[in-house]
């Protein structure tokens, strides 16, 4: 089945999207947010999550334990839950909008208004869901960055670092936005031009010519009765 250049962008902006989705997902419930190395043990590795905070031995064991209470966490991690939960959700509704618009699917053929519409529903929440991937992270990295170069801390006391779920992240967000971005353009390819009518132009009767060439309104037949005629 060949496929016209516009379907295969929505199709390769739903594949950019499912990428994003996934890795947004894993962002948000890995302890991989902070790293925290202890330089009197450096057999253990500190890790944290919005969920539980983790300690990776040498020998590659993990031990982890959820956060005491939701309250008790800093304001960024507790925004960072609310945002990135709702940004999942926002992922998902984006695929099941963007799937009823796309051209290789039957569904609505006969209203192509409708199918646009869902198309672009699911762009708009694709990119809000990349939004929303990309706040909490910026902003934890932010804070992370604030407190690393605090003066006010003893350089004895350790810092937290950034983990590599803040790298994975920023990648979530920057794909879902750009498969959200690519299926907004989509539906503007979409308004393609109607073909032009041919305008009605009255056939031209070629004229009929009479015996010798004479033209049959310069014959005019006669009446029989001559009586008739004034």
């Amino acid at each position: 089945m060949a496929w016209s250049c516009n379907t295969k962008v929505q199709l390769g902006a739903m594949f950019l999207a499912l990428f994003g989705w996934v890795s947004s997902c894993v962002t948000t419930f890995v302890p991989l947010w902070k790293n925290l190395n202890l330089d009197l043990n450096e057999l253990e590795i500190w890790t944290m999550g919005l969920w539980q905070v983790c300690i990776v031995q040498e020998e590659g064991a993990m031990e982890c334990k959820a956060h005491d209470s939701f309250l008790a966490l800093p304001l960024e991690l507790r925004m960072s839950r609310i945002l990135m939960c709702l940004s999942n959700g926002l992922g998902l509704l984006g695929f099941l909008l963007a799937s009823l618009g796309l051209d290789c699917w039957k569904i609505c053929e006969e209203k192509p208004d409708l199918k646009k519409w869902f198309l672009l529903a699911g762009g708009v929440t694709f990119g809000t869901s990349g939004i929303m991937t990309l706040v909490p992270v910026s902003w934890v990295a932010y804070n992370t960055v604030l407190e690393f170069w605090d003066e006010t801390i003893p350089d004895i006391v350790p810092r937290w670092e950034f983990g590599e779920a803040m790298f994975l992240g920023w990648f979530a967000g920057f794909f879902l936005v750009s498969g959200g971005l690519l299926l907004i353009y989509t539906t503007c390819l979409n308004r393609t031009e109607m073909p032009a009518v041919p305008s009605a132009v009255c056939p031209q009767r070629p004229a009929m010519e009479g015996p010798a060439g004479m033209s049959p309104w310069s014959h005019r037949s006669h009446p029989k009765n001559a009586d008739l005629v004034i």
